[in-house]
């Protein structure tokens, strides 16, 4: 017997560490995953991803049952349990796909050599993302700092790699299972999206008959249905990257072109954590840890309850709260707001935005914070800085985002859906709402703050 921990994996197709326990033990494979309270009670600890974690774990289970197998679930630190679950089970090897966050690779150096000690063959196999991290450099062997040149190596990469999926598992019923097996209850703080393989599937098949083909004009749009939403199905594996990819090169065109594109940048911004562990606790430019934020937390209170009086800002807060799920234009739109509008370290966005995605991930969202904050790699330059305002009439231009998560402004008329607090006493009336009571006013002056975000830059 062999057992396969699934951890950022959780599907049975296109899995290349589960297919090969499968192949090397004749289907005889004890599928495990092991609920880490590192992870599940830290710092980023997320109440709605755990409970989409722990649905999509049902979901695998109800897969394993049709071949006769349940989803041993463990709660423990991962050493400790893998080498019992070993020597439990008398299992020769132990299988699983790699991560590559430092916490990951940390925790599975120690768990290799734990293993080997005790006698257990390991094989773990690359999967997390497109390109193994290690596998693009520079001509002078360092890693890449800048997305352009690196995505065009990618590209050359793409072009000679082998992507095709692996053979589905053949798995073998087991009569002898550990006694414990059952999956935790977990209650959610809102609706989740249905979790697992299938529901993925059905995901990626929609958005590639509704919106692949428009991605390119559409996807900044957040009222519009122009975005995969697969981000949180991306984050646990309960789809294969590369079969986005497949999906991606299917259908060419402008749309797919620039799907292709953002799932370079997901693999940018793993490599960039892999190479520079340094960006999960400062900026990547180290200059920039000497910034003078203000960090007042009555300001930062009211960006996370969406009550900034910016109805761009406000909806996408909103959104996030309701749904565990932010469109990423808003995502830039509130970052570079808190970053340049409050003055507020990213970092306190940074670890709001893990405790409440569905889709959080430690690389993705490092890189999208020191994006806007200017501190990272390839990031948005420091005097650049988004006017919300403007944000919201280019690309909510009719308020339907804003009012399908500010339901308080819904009456208020197009031209002054984004500046609601220039409503005359009149105009609230007839908009039935009262700027100061039902919806705030503005918390801070944009011209003002970005004078002052400039200034604390260039010093």
């Amino acid at each position: 017997m062999i057992i396969h921990w699934f951890r950022r994996d959780l599907r049975l197709s296109d899995n290349p560490a589960l297919s090969a326990a499968a192949l090397a033990s004749g289907g005889h494979v004890l599928p495990v995953y092991i609920l880490d309270p590192t992870l599940l009670n830290g710092l980023w600890a997320s109440p709605a991803r755990s409970a989409f974690l722990i649905a999509g774990l049902r979901a695998l289970d109800a897969q394993l049952q049709h071949h006769g197998l349940r989803l041993i679930v463990r709660h423990g630190e991962p050493v400790a349990t893998l080498l019992h679950l070993v020597a439990e089970t008398g299992a020769s090897a132990v299988t699983w796909n790699r991560d590559y966050s430092p916490y990951s690779r940390r925790r599975d150096q120690a768990i290799e050599a734990a293993l080997h000690a005790a006698g257990c063959a390991v094989q773990h196999t690359h999967d997390v993302a497109i390109c193994p991290p290690d596998q693009i450099l520079t001509k002078n062997a360092t890693p890449y700092s800048v997305y352009t040149p690196y995505a065009r190596q990618w590209r050359t990469w793409l072009a000679h790699a082998d992507l095709r999926p692996v053979a589905a598992p053949i798995l073998q019923p087991c009569r002898d299972l550990p006694v414990s097996h059952a999956i935790p209850d977990l209650l959610a703080p809102h609706p989740l999206p249905p979790a697992g393989e299938l529901a993925a599937q059905t995901i990626l098949d929609e958005f590639t008959r509704t919106s692949l083909r428009t991605y390119a004009t559409q996807r900044d749009l957040p009222a519009v249905p122009g975005t995969s939403r697969l981000s949180p199905y991306l984050r646990f594996g309960m789809i294969a990257v590369r079969q986005c990819l497949a999906v991606a090169q299917a259908h060419p065109g402008p749309g797919a072109d620039t799907w292709i594109a953002e799932l370079a940048w997901r693999d940018f911004y793993i490599q960039v954590l892999f190479h520079h562990p340094h960006v999960l606790r400062g900026a990547f430019k180290p200059q920039y840890d000497d910034l003078a934020w203000e960090n007042d937390p009555d300001l930062f209170a009211a960006w996370c309850a969406g009550h900034t009086g910016y109805p761009m800002v406000d909806a996408a807060m909103r959104q996030l709260q309701q749904e565990g799920w932010m469109h990423n234009r808003a995502r830039m739109i509130v970052a570079s707001f808190l970053t340049k509008d409050l003055l507020i370290d990213w970092r306190w966005g940074e670890r709001y935005f893990m405790q409440m995605l569905l889709d959080g991930d430690p690389a993705a969202n490092n890189g999208g914070w020191q994006w806007a904050a200017s501190t990272g790699t390839d990031a948005q330059p420091y005097f650049r800085i988004f006017n919300p305002t403007c944000q919201g009439q280019k690309f909510d231009p009719h308020g339907d985002y804003i009012r399908r998560y500010l339901p308080e402004l819904a009456g208020v008329p197009n031209h002054k859906i984004h500046t609601p607090h220039l409503l005359s006493a009149s105009e609230q009336m007839r908009a039935g709402v009262r700027i100061g009571h039902d919806y705030p006013a503005p918390l801070v002056d944009h011209a003002q703050r970005r004078e002052r975000a400039l200034g604390i830059y260039r010093r």
